[in-house]
């Protein structure tokens, strides 16, 4: 399960990195500045959820079956989140409006803050 959640975190990161260029210089002159920003929030949150999933792989005192559904919460929830925010801030370029499936921009966050609540509970639950 490790190696699966390190490489998550890298390829992730990577990605995050690799968007973040196509988005300041690519984009730049097809979309507004609006949603350049609304882009680089996705980039963004990928790019912590990234670090995160290599906390998480790294991390000895985790069970697998914790890492297992952090894994999960965390790649479904930047699938959804960031994934939608890229779609809906190159709306423009697209005949197809992404506004329609916009209602999984929040169950995306949703799920990335369930795996930081889940996170914390179990590290409340360490006895020093």
């Amino acid at each position: 399960m490790n190696r699966t959640v390190l490489l998550a975190g890298g390829v992730l990161g990577a990605l995050s990195i690799i968007l973040g260029a196509f988005g300041a210089h690519a984009l730049k002159a097809l979309i507004s500045l609006e949603a350049q920003q609304t882009f680089e929030t996705g980039v963004r949150y990928q790019m912590y959820h990234a670090i995160l999933l290599l906390f998480v792989g790294y991390v000895p005192f985790l069970t697998d079956k914790l890492k297992n559904t952090l894994f999960y919460l965390i790649m479904l929830g930047v699938v959804f989140f960031s994934g939608s925010i890229y779609f809906l801030a190159t709306n423009e370029l697209t005949n197809f409006d992404f506004k329609t499936i916009g209602f999984i921009t929040p169950i995306g966050g949703l799920l990335l803050i369930g795996s930081w609540g889940l996170l914390v509970v179990n590290f409340l639950r360490i006895k020093s």
